[in-house]
């Protein structure tokens, strides 16, 4: 251990909370963000990913913000009869989920609440530091048109913006 770890660690009592620096957390303010690196997109297409986005503080806002984007993009190559799905590592049986809403309660945590195979409600709680999903495509029950979450998640993501 370092001896500036050791005088930090001596200076804090044993119960308190570990805050990270604000060093740590970058903000881009009105620059922009960096690009995803794409080598199949056109610079249209990874621009399109990045329009209007920019860096947030808290980091699982910061995962939720770009998994919208992501989320969004997706949806664009379904037909009217498909909406997106995930198959997730962890997940008990096949490990999917059909995706109703994406949220996320900072600093740390991505919520996704859907269904599993059999119907039932699910909501996974994932650590943005160990997000997994492999978006798939599913048919839409024939009782209602295809649901579309990229766009609400967008809106969303214009609401929790400060700037």
């Amino acid at each position: 251990m370092t001896k500036a770890k050791a005088d930090s660690a001596a200076a804090a009592p044993p119960d308190a909370p570990v805050v990270a620096p604000a060093s740590m957390f970058s903000d881009c303010g009105d620059t922009p963000c960096p690009e995803p690196v794409l080598p199949a997109a056109s610079p249209e297409q990874t621009a399109a990913l990045t329009d209007g986005v920019r860096m947030r503080e808290n980091p699982a806002e910061w995962a939720f913000v770009r998994l919208s984007k992501l989320i969004e993009d997706f949806e664009k190559g379904l037909d009217k009869d498909e909406e997106v799905g995930a198959r997730i590592v962890g997940l008990p049986g096949d490990g999917t989920m059909s995706i109703d809403d994406v949220g996320f309660w900072g600093p740390d945590f991505i919520l996704f609440l859907g269904k599993n195979a059999d119907g039932k409600p699910v909501r996974l709680i994932q650590h943005y530091a160990q997000i997994n999903v492999l978006l798939d495509v599913r048919k839409k029950p024939e009782e209602r048109p295809a649901r579309r979450i990229g766009f609400q998640l967008s809106e969303m993501v214009r609401k929790t913006d400060k700037k």
